[in-house]
């Protein structure tokens, strides 16, 4: 009896230091909550981005879902263009949230090219012969033509950038215009 008594008062005793022990190393919600606003802001923007991802899973899904009805390379064009829908509003969405908006867009041009250059593929498999040739040439020209200009606008802008950068201004310590020295006032 006395043994169960005491075993039962050693086990009241170490759950009550427990109890202690946890309540005097957690921080107050009040500090917890003021201690890091920026972390709160980061958590809501990526609870944003999953959302809009989940949200173009789901488009995305539903597109291929149409296209279970097709047959043959009808189906395998829809497919292509389900994926290339994806593709490009998986581009737009990394592109919203990036710092470097120049190499952001210039992603997102390169992520429409090739999507409709996988697109123009599937469509030139109905051809046959020279006629798919041709095709599929044209499709890699107007791939390239798209990369290209996406490449020539991203440095263009960078262009910019860096022109505005090494331009001083007075408002940043640059050098103000020079004056003219005011001319003595003749009396009449």
């Amino acid at each position: 009896m006395k043994l169960t008594i005491s075993s039962l008062a050693l086990a009241v005793a170490v759950a009550f230091a427990a109890t202690a022990q946890a309540q005097s190393t957690q921080t107050p919600p009040a500090k917890r909550d003021a201690a890091k606003p920026e972390q709160r802001a980061d958590t809501s923007n990526r609870k944003a981005k999953n959302a809009e991802e989940d949200a173009i899973e789901q488009q995305a899904k539903a597109d291929k879902a149409k296209c279970d009805g097709m047959k043959a390379n009808a189906k395998d064009v829809c497919m292509a263009e389900a994926k290339a829908k994806e593709k490009v509003a998986k581009a737009e969405l990394d592109a919203k949230n990036e710092k470097d908006q120049a190499k952001a867009q210039k992603k997102v041009a390169d992520a429409k090219a090739d999507a409709a250059y996988d697109v123009a593929k599937e469509r030139c498999d109905d051809q046959k012969g020279e006629a798919k040739d041709a095709c599929m040439k044209q499709a890699r020209v107007e791939r390239d033509k798209a990369k290209g200009k996406a490449e020539k606008t991203a440095d263009a802008k960078q262009e910019q950038r860096a022109e505005k950068r090494s331009q001083p201004s007075a408002a940043t310590g640059g050098t103000a215009p020079e004056r003219k020295p005011a001319e003595p006032k003749q009396k009449p």
